[in-house]
């Protein structure tokens, strides 16, 4: 359609200059070759890499049971959130609740013997042998006591910390032994994301950089966190270096197991000048632009590349802001043409980001 277009704007001249130099004088004069220009324009470039990865939660255990003892109730709702310290599971204690109040006793009665013994010994009525004896009794009696007492809190299961739980494992009225699972407790406020990149972007991977997500599950919608952990060891079998993402997830829609388009921006420059991709044109190694005068004469202009997608390209050198380039239409141009510029209509807006793909997804 460009093309088409810019055929029938120089045909139009041709047409016009035969015209007015049939009945004149002098020769043929060749009209000005129509080409669609864009604008040189600073903006906000990134260097920036792709991969795929994978949502975690920050943390992710297992509840379950410490003693040997039979399920009396599980109060909370498989799949909601819960509280820290909201119990989960509520276990038969009334063989270790008595234990308890045993070893209670025993420490109080152990305790007044204490007291007694020091008094008697204060008065030299008893030797520090049987002090020490009281002493040591009673300290026996606090360990037992605290180890009664450890034994009475473990038929309360609590959450850790906040978060989500999962679904039951066990019902109400089961007979449950040490280390039976009874659900699982997510902490999801906030997320990791783990994948890979390749090995050549070592040197720009450091904690803090930050990162940008995308998920199928909200198509358009972006999450930002930023690196937390960059593994120190290459992968020696895929050449790639295992990374940690930290999203923050406070309305909790972020899930474990959920997959992510992940980008990482390596670095940042506020005022870099892009040019679009189709007016840049190669000789041998040497990459030029066609700038225009403003006599609307054409001078070529050697440039040195940067950063590109598929619409724009960075140039770092050989042209400042504002300058006009040829576009489209550079093909039969050469140094001194004139030509008719026609404002380009396509999309000339500068990318705000560069995407290069990793390939090195975990």
């Amino acid at each position: 359609m460009r093309a088409r277009r810019l055929a029938c704007l120089a045909l139009a001249f041709a047409l016009t200059s035969c015209s007015g130099n049939a009945g004149g004088r002098g020769g043929f004069a060749m009209p000005p070759t129509p080409v669609e220009v864009a604008s040189v324009e600073a903006s906000i470039v990134r260097d920036q890499f792709q991969a795929l990865g994978s949502v975690d939660s920050d943390e992710l255990i297992d509840i379950v049971a410490e003693i040997n003892a039979r399920v009396i109730e599980m109060p909370f709702a498989e799949g909601q959130a819960v509280a820290a310290g909201q119990l989960i599971a509520r276990l038969d204690d009334t063989e270790i609740r008595a234990q308890a109040m045993r070893a209670e006793a025993e420490r109080d009665r152990a305790r007044s013997d204490h007291e007694r013994a020091q008094q008697l010994f204060d008065r030299n009525a008893i030797s520090a042998k049987e002090l020490d004896d009281a002493s040591v009794d009673l300290r026996v009696a606090e360990a037992d006591y605290e180890v009664a007492a450890a034994r009475l809190a473990k038929t309360r299961i609590r959450a850790p910390f906040a978060g989500l739980i999962g679904r039951r494992r066990v019902s109400a009225g089961a007979y449950v032994s040490v280390g039976r699972q009874i659900t699982e407790l997510a902490r999801v406020d906030q997320m990791r994301v783990t994948f890979a990149a390749p090995e050549r972007f070592m040197g720009d991977l450091k904690v803090g950089v930050p990162v940008t997500i995308q998920t199928p599950a909200y198509p358009g919608e972006t999450f930002r966190g930023r690196l937390s952990v960059v593994d120190p060891i290459i992968d020696p079998q895929t050449r790639t270096v295992q990374l940690v993402a930290s999203v923050p997830n406070r309305d909790r829609r972020l899930r474990p197991g959920m997959s992510a388009d992940v980008r990482v921006t390596l670095a940042q420059r506020s005022s870099a000048l892009l040019v679009p991709d189709e007016a840049v044109f190669a000789e041998g190694n040497q990459e030029f632009v066609y700038i225009v005068q403003p006599d609307s004469t054409v001078v070529r202009a050697a440039v040195r590349l940067g950063t590109r997608d598929s619409a724009m390209v960075e140039v770092v050198s050989g042209l400042e802001a504002g300058t006009r380039v040829v576009r489209a239409g550079h093909q039969k141009l050469y140094e001194g043409a004139r030509v008719l510029p026609v404002t380009s209509g396509g999309p000339g807006a500068p990318a705000a980001a560069r995407a290069e793909s990793s390939g090195g997804g975990s």
